[in-house]
C-alpha cells in the first residue's frame, strides 16, 4: 500500500496512474479551420457538459505522421491541462476522424483496466483532491502529464472493474433522471410568483399611483449596533451574503428588516434586488444601496418585489435607470415614478400565494441538492469497495 493510503478490499491494490496507461501525450499545436472538415480538431472549448458535438468541431491542416501520433480512438481519455477547467476529462466514444488540441492531454489505458472504469474514478472526489494539491500556478492552474502520470487510484481485478462499472452507470443514469425532474419541479415553481402578479393585474380595477406615496426610503445607518446583525447583499437570486466586509464606518450601514427592499443601483438592471420577507432574518446592508418599505394598505412589500422582477417590473426599471457611463436606478427617480396597481386586497392575495410558493421552491431546492450530492457519495463508495 502506499505511503497514506487506506486499506482496500482483497484483490485491490494501489496504482499511479502512469501505470495503466500504454501512453499519456500533448495534443497538436494548429489553427482550427472551419474550411476543413477532416481530420476534426478537438480543443477544450468543444466539450461542454462532458459532451461533444462533433459537428461543431472545426477541421485543422495536419500531415499524416503528426495525425497519426494525434488521432483519437475508441477509449481515449482527454484531459484539460489548463486554465479554469483544469483535469476536467472526457471519455471519447467512437470518435470521426479527429485530432486533439495542445492543451489537452490524451491518455490510453493498458489491457488491465477498464477506459469506463478509470473515466469513473476520474468525477470523484479523491481525484480532484489530488489535482487541486498538485495543479501548479495561482490564476491559471495547470497539470501536465507528468503530474497526472501521479495520481494514485484503487485497482480492482477486471471482473471487478466491470461490475463496479455497471453499477456505477446504472445509478448515475438514475440520478441524472432525478436531477432532471427536481430541476422541472424548480423551474416550474419559480415561474409561478410573475403569474400571480400577471393575475393580480387582470382582476382590476387599477389604480394609477405615484410610487413616492407608496416607498418609504430607509435613509439613517444602524449606528453602534450594527455588530448585532448580518451583512447581506442583493443578488439576481435575491439576499445573499455579501461579498465584501464591512468597509471603514459600519454605523452608515443600513438595517434591512422585515418587510424591507433593497437593491444595488449600479446593478438593478441585473436583476440584484433583495427583499427580507417575515421569515428571514435581518440584517445590515452597503450604504451605497437603496433601502426602502412600502406603505401598508397602499402596497404590499412581497408583491412589489415580486413585482419588480417580473417582465412588467423589468421593463419599468428600464425606463427610470439612467448614467452616461452606466446606468443605474437611485431611490429618487423609483419615487418620481407612476406606475397602475391592484387593490390592496388583489395585491395580499397574490401575497399569500407568494408565500406558500417560497416555502415550495425551497423544498425543490433542497431536494435538488441533496440529489447533486448523490454523485459523489456514489463515487466514493465505488472507489472504496463499498459496492
Amino acid at each position: 500500500m502506499m505511503d497514506g493510503a487506506k486499506s482496500l478490499p482483497d484483490g485491490w491494490c494501489w496504482v499511479r496512474l502512469g501505470e495503466l496507461c500504454d501512453r499519456i501525450d500533448y495534443g497538436f499545436t494548429a489553427s482550427a479551420d472551419n474550411s476543413i472538415s477532416e481530420p476534426q480538431f478537438l480543443r477544450i472549448t468543444d466539450i461542454q457538459g462532458g459532451v461533444v458535438d462533433w459537428k461543431a468541431v472545426p477541421g485543422c491542416r495536419i500531415t499524416s505522421d503528426e495525425e497519426t501520433a494525434n488521432r483519437l480512438a475508441d477509449g481515449d481519455i482527454v484531459f484539460a491541462r489548463t486554465g479554469a477547467t483544469t483535469g476536467k476529462s472526457l471519455l471519447i466514444r467512437k470518435p470521426p476522424r479527429a485530432v486533439f488540441a495542445s492543451y489537452l492531454i490524451r491518455l490510453r489505458a493498458k489491457s488491465i483496466v477498464l477506459p469506463e472504469f478509470m473515466y469513473a474514478f476520474f468525477q470523484s472526489g479523491d481525484y480532484w483532491n489530488q489535482i487541486r494539491s498538485t495543479a501548479r500556478g495561482g490564476a491559471q492552474p495547470n497539470v501536465n502529464a507528468t503530474l497526472l502520470s501521479s495520481i494514485v487510484l484503487p485497482l480492482p481485478p477486471l471482473d471487478e472493474q466491470n461490475r463496479i462499472t455497471a453499477i456505477v452507470n446504472q445509478q448515475m443514469a438514475a440520478v441524472e433522471r432525478a436531477r432532471a425532474a427536481a430541476e422541472a419541479q424548480l423551474e416550474a415553481v419559480r415561474a409561478l410568483p410573475p403569474a400571480y402578479i400577471r393575475e393580480s393585474l387582470a382582476k382590476g380595477p387599477l389604480q394609477r399611483m405615484p410610487l413616492s406615496r407608496c416607498l418609504i426610503e430607509v435613509c439613517n445607518g444602524i449606528g453602534n449596533e450594527w455588530t448585532l446583525y448580518r451583512l447581506v447583499g442583493a443578488t439576481r437570486a435575491g439576499i445573499a451574503p455579501a461579498k465584501e466586509k464591512v468597509g471603514k464606518k459600519p454605523g452608515r450601514y443600513k438595517l434591512v428588516d422585515q418587510g424591507t427592499i433593497f437593491y444595488n443601483p449600479m446593478r438593478i438592471l441585473l436583476g440584484s434586488i433583495a427583499f427580507i420577507d417575515e421569515w428571514d432574518s435581518p440584517g445590515i446592508t452597503s450604504p451605497d444601496y437603496v433601502v426602502f418599505k412600502t406603505r401598508t394598505g397602499l402596497l404590499h412589500p412581497r408583491w412589489f418585489y415580486y413585482w419588480l422582477r417580473s417582465p412588467k417590473g423589468e421593463a419599468f426599471i428600464k425606463t427610470l435607470t439612467r448614467g452616461a457611463v452606466r446606468e443605474r436606478m437611485l431611490f429618487r427617480r423609483l419615487a418620481q415614478a407612476e406606475t397602475d396597481l391592484p387593490a390592496w386586497e388583489a395585491q395580499l392575495e397574490a401575497a399569500e400565494k407568494m408565500q406558500t410558493n417560497r416555502f415550495l421552491a425551497g423544498q425543490a431546492a433542497e431536494q435538488l441538492d441533496a440529489i447533486n450530492r448523490l454523485p459523489a457519495a456514489l463515487l466514493r463508495r465505488a472507489f472504496g469497495g463499498g459496492l
